[in-house]
């Protein structure tokens, strides 16, 4: 046994390149704007675990020979988060994924399972991710124009399905956009969907960010299941804060019924898209929303807005036309100098760049970064 700890043991050249990693890691983590990810957390209570393979493999509310798992906390992560977009007490069903992406996988792949003839319709400012899914599962779309603000333009929704009423419609509703934070109607898009008498027809939210803190916004954004939708996927690693991607999705149990499957290997059955899972995200998961509460959660969405605020203020002061839509976190201007674009990271697109203000933003950063701002305005005189 030492012998082959001795060999498994890193050369200094490795080592070398772990501290230089860590360094740079540790740097660019500093100036961090542009994306959604929270970074303020403290998971040092469960580096223990990372000693064992926790995977939690199959359908987390049911049981498995494999027992090496999280099981007990990814359940109440999912009734958590059922509970706070509102799906009806036992009538819900959801796991912990890998992001936001495999949750959009899961809604859409059980909006195929019950309706396979269906056209899927989504807005053109909708994450890339819907296009990969839809190619994945070979179902039909239409893409819908977006209004200024990246809202779905509910106009040309009506229009398309109008087109194809002799088929079931699946729309994917934008719970925050990836550029500006717009965020869909869910009860214009069903009231739409039952005035034109489209009975076969299914509504998943994408709340991969808004999902974490719309809950918290006064007026509450309409997106949940009391809103009308069948699904929602939400992201772990955004508002919350996680070391690795992870999300979680929620459906309906009875839709979900209808593709679960039993597999007798692991001794449970299995309607998730992975099989084995990462039974540590689900951890992370249950730790923060433990020590948060419903009332760090508000805490975190107050401060959000209060700095998105404070951004959009400070920046149209300078002369620079930013906007945000309303109670969003992610405010839009035009694109920078592309030394501030690479120094605090903003995602750019169509001469526009956002930043996004998460809970572990600070009113310093934001006087750090205009204050660079205000240097490239003055150099450029």
């Amino acid at each position: 046994m030492r012998k082959i700890e001795k060999q498994m043991k890193l050369h200094h050249t490795e080592q070398d390149q772990l501290k230089e990693l860590y360094a740079t890691i540790e740097h660019t983590t500093q100036n961090f704007l542009g994306y959604p990810v929270s970074k303020d957390f403290d998971y040092s209570e469960l580096m223990p675990f990372l000693k064992f393979p926790l995977n939690n493999l199959g359908d987390p509310f049911g049981e498995s020979t494999y027992r090496v798992d999280s099981r007990a906390m990814e359940r109440e992560v999912v009734n958590f988060f059922a509970k706070l977009f509102r799906a009806k007490e036992d009538q819900s069903w959801g796991y912990v994924t890998n992001g936001g992406s495999e949750g959009n996988l899961y809604g859409l792949y059980v909006a195929r399972e019950l309706y396979p003839k269906a056209i899927v319709y989504f807005s053109e400012a909708t994450h890339y991710s819907i296009q990969k899914n839809i190619t994945l599962l070979n179902v039909d779309h239409i893409i819908i124009k977006s209004q200024e603000n990246g809202e779905i333009d509910y106009q040309d929704l009506k229009e398309a399905i109008s087109y194809n009423r002799h088929r079931p419609a699946v729309v994917v509703a934008n719970i925050g956009t990836t550029m500006t934070e717009a965020k869909d109607n869910t009860r214009t898009i069903k009231s739409l969907l039952e005035e034109m008498a489209i009975e076969k027809h299914y509504i998943h939210a994408d709340a991969a960010l808004a999902g974490g803190f719309a809950p918290f916004i006064k007026p509450r954004p309409v997106f949940d299941f009391e809103d009308g939708i069948d699904s929602i996927s939400v992201s772990g690693h955004k508002f919350i804060g996680s070391p690795m991607p992870s999300g979680v999705v929620i459906v309906k149990k009875d839709n979900r019924d209808r593709i679960a499957r039993r597999i007798a290997y692991i001794g449970s059955s299995d309607a998730t898209i992975t099989g084995s899972r990462n039974g540590h995200s689900p951890l992370f998961l249950w730790y923060a929303i433990k020590k948060l509460g419903i009332e760090g959660f508000q805490k975190r969405t107050d401060h959000s807005l209060a700095v998105a605020s404070y951004t959009e203020k400070r920046l149209n002061e300078l002369g620079i036309k930013a906007w945000r839509n309303p109670n969003a976190l992610t405010i839009v201007f035009p694109a920078p100098d592309p030394e501030i674009i690479k120094k605090w990271q903003l995602a750019t697109e169509k001469g526009h760049s956002h930043i996004i203000c998460m809970p572990n933003v600070t009113f310093e950063q934001i006087d750090s970064f205009i204050a660079d701002i205000e240097y490239t305005l003055c150099e450029s005189v």
